[in-house]
């Protein structure tokens, strides 16, 4: 069955997302597109944080960096920052660039360690930029200093979810994605496939399809509600079932700081994510251990300023669909699993999902292979991030609300426990798969959470003193002086791309 026309049922950030990315097929073939959406459907609209693989999706389809911010409001973001995790008072930083660079092949944080266990004083996180910049509220990109002996700055945004879909929606609409108002009523299946033949809104528009995208939200029309795909309950491992969103001003005069922060509470956490005009805010909680009423007075007693809406209330299931590619349904977004916004994957499985789907897509037609490739690629992609929010939750000492006692004793996967016990036994850390996260991931939320190395790679014990300790002051100072000469975060953001509107 050659695909003429794709159909993707939602809008939102899942939905804009995909169609503007497979706009850009238009321009090898005529294949239609179309995204039915309903304005008195409201979206989540809270992923406001993004990750640096979220740069490359914009590259893809020629975004101004510095339009796009201005457009939305988005500030930049350096990483998160965490607050009582390990345990009441403490705070790290999980930065986006790594700690250091390998020396003869060997992480640097071996390399830290057999010199800490030397008597050198110095924390880790003075090998990194990202953690430096951010700790001073400063930002610049690495174009910004040219040079090739300073080390480079890895950054992504923080942006308004409403506004990005906006801007997308234009960009698709200007490239021939038709947009179709109105609620989807009815599925139609095909006798002989099961696959969906064609979807009808509520004002009796019939739209045929040959290949559906579903970006409609938790609901799952089509990959859950038609296709009936199952779901994966992750409940056990991320307890958390529900949040709270609320924006507010800033108050305090301070201006946006470019990280994101996550403060855990006695039941889940709390996020901020400073926009140019306004903070994003929101709480996590498990509803086992915490009223609703309860996690809002939380959130309002702990925000920059009043109120700029009224509280946002979701419910949701951590987890995943059984497939996320079900015949000739492709779900997107929250339409294919959660895992709560905590290292702002959300956003990033959107456009990782995109990434799969365009370089397995045939417009020929759909086979087998393509459905088991994508479910085989996507489920271990989400395996992964899931054991790496697991670990935010488990290593911790907090023992002051049964919410921690839970999180602090419960049953992990393998995956994760032989990650830990390897970092503790001396501080391997595999990268598997192609996973998101890198060593410096793992490194600094297992450190920052109070997992200590109990020894190193031998191999960093024979590297030259001198040449290594030259290296390891070289890394130190070069990030002092590009910090130093940063400007602050909102003085970059008024002169680089300040906020329409």
């Amino acid at each position: 069955m050659t695909i003429n026309h794709i159909v993707i049922v939602g809008g939102g950030t899942a939905g804009w997302m995909a169609a503007a990315a497979l706009s850009k097929l238009r321009a090898g073939r005529p294949v239609a597109i179309t995204l039915v959406e309903s304005e008195q459907i409201g979206t989540v609209g809270v992923g406001e944080a993004t990750i640096p693989p979220f740069l490359d999706f914009n590259r893809l389809l020629d975004i101004d960096e510095r339009e796009m911010l201005a457009e939305v409001g988005g500030s930049f973001k350096l990483g998160i920052q965490f607050v009582n995790w390990g345990k009441l008072g403490d705070s790290y930083i999980h930065p986006f660039g790594n700690y250091g660079y390998q020396m003869e092949g060997v992480s640097f944080h071996h390399v830290w360690h057999r010199y800490q266990q030397a008597g050198d004083k110095r924390p880790i996180q003075v090998f990194n930029m990202e953690t430096m910049a951010a700790h001073f509220g400063r930002f610049a990109r690495t174009e910004d200093y040219q040079r090739d002996d300073l080390p480079p700055v890895n950054y992504a945004y923080h942006l308004d979810a409403g506004r990005y879909a906006r801007y997308l929606r234009k960009y698709a609409e200007t490239r021939g994605v038709v947009r179709k108002e109105g609620k989807v009523t009815d599925v139609a299946l095909d006798s002989g496939s099961g696959f969906v033949a064609a979807i009808t809104t509520e004002d009796g528009t019939v739209i045929n399809g040959d290949l559906f995208i579903d970006c409609s939200g938790f609901r799952g029309l089509l990959i859950e509600q038609t296709l009936k795909t199952g779901y994966e309950d992750w409940t056990h491992y991320l307890p958390c079932d529900r949040a709270v969103a609320l924006p507010c001003q800033r108050e305090d005069g301070s201006g946006p700081l470019p990280y994101t922060r996550a403060t855990a509470h006695t039941a889940g956490w709390q996020w901020q994510v400073p926009l140019q005009h306004r903070n994003g805010n929101g709480h996590v909680y498990c509803s086992s251990f915490m009223k609703d009423q309860e996690a809002l007075d939380i959130l309002l007693g702990n925000i920059a300023g009043k109120p700029g809406a009224e509280p946002n209330y979701l419910r949701f299931v951590t987890g995943r669909r059984k497939k996320f590619w079900n015949k000739n349904v492709v779900a997107l977004g929250l339409a294919g699993g959660f895992m709560e916004p905590l290292e702002s994957t959300s956003i990033h499985l959107i456009n990782t999902g995109i990434n799969k789907l365009i370089a397995v897509l045939s417009l020929d037609g759909i086979t087998q292979t393509q459905e088991d490739a994508f479910n085989r690629l996507t489920g271990k992609e989400y395996a992964r991030i899931r054991d790496f929010l697991i670990l935010h939750y488990n290593s911790t000492t907090r023992n002051d609300s049964e919410f921690w006692n839970y999180c602090r004793t419960m049953a992990v996967p393998d995956s994760l426990t032989e990650k830990v016990e390897l970092f503790r036994q001396n501080g391997q850390i595999f990268r598997e798969d192609d996973e998101l996260f890198t060593e410096t991931s793992w490194a600094a939320v297992m450190m920052g959470q109070g997992i200590q190395m109990g020894g190193h790679n031998a191999m960093a014990d024979g590297l030259k003193d001198a040449a290594t300790q030259e290296e390891m002051d070289g890394i130190e100072q070069s990030i002092r002086y590009v910090v130093q000469h940063m400007p602050t975060h909102g003085d970059y953001l008024n002169k680089y791309c300040p906020a329409v509107g």
